[in-house]
């Protein structure tokens, strides 16, 4: 796989994360189908510390869930250690608010990308943010 398809899955992750609703985020879905990228998301929310686990365990469920990767140790590992890598990017911002938002996964050959959409809430001043992560399984 060449840099040009890594970097094409991660923005697939991203693009997914950003999706503003179900309806896009299948459109998406079945446009990169089209282009043998396998792909899912999955939404999420809560206090950043308590909500980790949580959106890690989301990731790899609904990885297993849409056919993105196989029930294997190497896959469910992989996108474990996307989804923290994406989470421990944003961690500074997070700790200690509530967060919510989308997590995008983006899977071509032995490649994964796993992006995760944040919104960042204290009272009515919000931040938004992006992680990713990427893994070959």
């Amino acid at each position: 796989m060449n840099q040009q398809e890594s970097k094409f899955i991660a923005s697939a992750a991203i693009r997914l994360a950003l999706s503003p609703d179900r309806d896009a985020e299948r459109q998406l879905k079945e446009q990169l189908a089209q282009e043998g990228i396998k792909a899912t998301a999955a939404d999420y929310g809560g206090e950043f510390i308590t909500s980790v686990q949580k959106v890690v365990e989301r990731a790899v469920v609904a990885a297993k869930r849409e056919g993105v990767i196989e029930s294997t140790h190497q896959a469910e590992g992989g996108v474990a250690g996307a989804a923290r890598e994406a989470l421990s990017q944003i961690m500074p911002k997070a700790v200690g608010l509530n967060v919510g938002g989308k997590v995008g996964i983006a899977r071509k050959g032995d490649h994964i990308a796993v992006a995760i959409f944040f919104a960042i809430g204290l009272l009515h001043l919000n931040e938004v943010a992006i992680g990713l992560g990427h893994r070959a399984i």
